[in-house]
């Protein structure tokens, strides 16, 4: 992203950075990434999954909104507002929702695989949005990943997919769709104004779900469940985002979702760490094996 094609004020946007300090924010997103599983599982101890992720929005919207406030950022032009509905669709309400349920019988290291196969479907969705043609050796990879996520899911489910299954990719499908049209959209406002804007844009359902699902839903306190959800609404959802977009505009798109490909083994990682989960055998092989096909993806032309 350059200065030249942003629709504010070329200072708003870090173009000049060091490759060091890009490589550090966005690693620095993809560590808040990681933990937003086992942050969710840990939110689930107090809350119900409808309440916990109105409640992640509407904090998430509140600090946004200040952070707006505060660099005093214009408001989007009317052509923008249905992008940032389909970021605020996808990336603040589908894809937590979809995920939230899925981790009430899925584990959260199982949904990290699965999960994994985000970056490919977004190269699918942006191919059919965009018009773009990867080359056959991508969609090749692209292909193994699927497979190998399909194995594992029918595997650890004793062939057949569960509901949790279907919510997480649901989720995939979700995500994908607010990641394309939120990169479109980086292209014309800094990135961090894209998830700020559209956070904003569902602070009315938000609030509205925060008092229908804690009607329906009361929370039971616990330091576990108050810990999950601040990390969701303010690590994951905003400072992530946040990080994430400064670093990829410092160092490119492309640079930067290299780091990302970490994600789901990190999230393993957590899952033992936080949640004292027992990893399956096929669970780091099968998130090793889709990473090598990522990994591909990502250095094709």
């Amino acid at each position: 992203m350059t200065a030249q094609n942003s629709a504010t004020r070329p200072t708003s946007i870090a173009v000049q950075g060091r490759a060091g300090s890009g490589s550090a924010l966005a690693g620095l997103g993809v560590v808040a990434f990681s933990l937003t599983f086992p942050a969710t599982a840990w939110g689930l101890e107090s809350f119900g999954p409808w309440s916990l992720v109105a409640v992640r929005s509407v904090l998430a919207a509140m600090i946004a909104g200040a952070f707006l406030l505060a660099r005093r950022a214009p408001l989007p032009a009317r052509a923008h507002w249905a992008g940032l509905a389909v970021v605020a669709a996808g990336v603040v309400v589908g894809f937590p929702l979809l995920t939230t349920l899925a981790l009430q019988t899925s584990t959260t290291s199982h949904a990290a695989v699965v999960v994994g196969l985000l970056p490919l479907t977004t190269a699918v969705v942006s191919s059919l949005r965009t018009g773009a043609r990867p080359s056959r050796r991508f969609w090749a990879a692209a292909v193994a990943g699927a497979v190998i996520v399909l194995g594992f899911t029918l595997g650890q489910s004793g062939g057949s997919l569960s509901a949790g299954d279907g919510y997480l990719f649901g989720a995939l499908l979700v995500c994908a769709a607010g990641y394309t049209e939120g990169g479109r959209l980086a292209r014309l406002l800094p990135g961090w104004q894209v998830i700020g804007w559209a956070l904003v844009l569902c602070l009315p359902l938000s609030l509205a779900g925060s008092v229908l699902g804690l009607a329906y839903e009361p929370a039971h306190l616990t330091a576990h469940g108050v810990i999950g959800l601040v990390w969701v609404a303010a690590g994951s959802t905003f400072l992530g985002l946040y990080v994430w977009y400064r670093g990829m505009a410092e160092i490119g798109a492309a640079r930067a979702s290299q780091l990302q490909l970490a994600q789901p083994l990190l999230t393993l990682v957590w899952s033992v760490a936080l949640l004292g989960e027992h990893m399956s055998p096929a669970a780091p092989v099968a998130a090793g094996a889709v990473l090598v096909c990522i990994a591909v993806t990502q250095r094709v032309k």
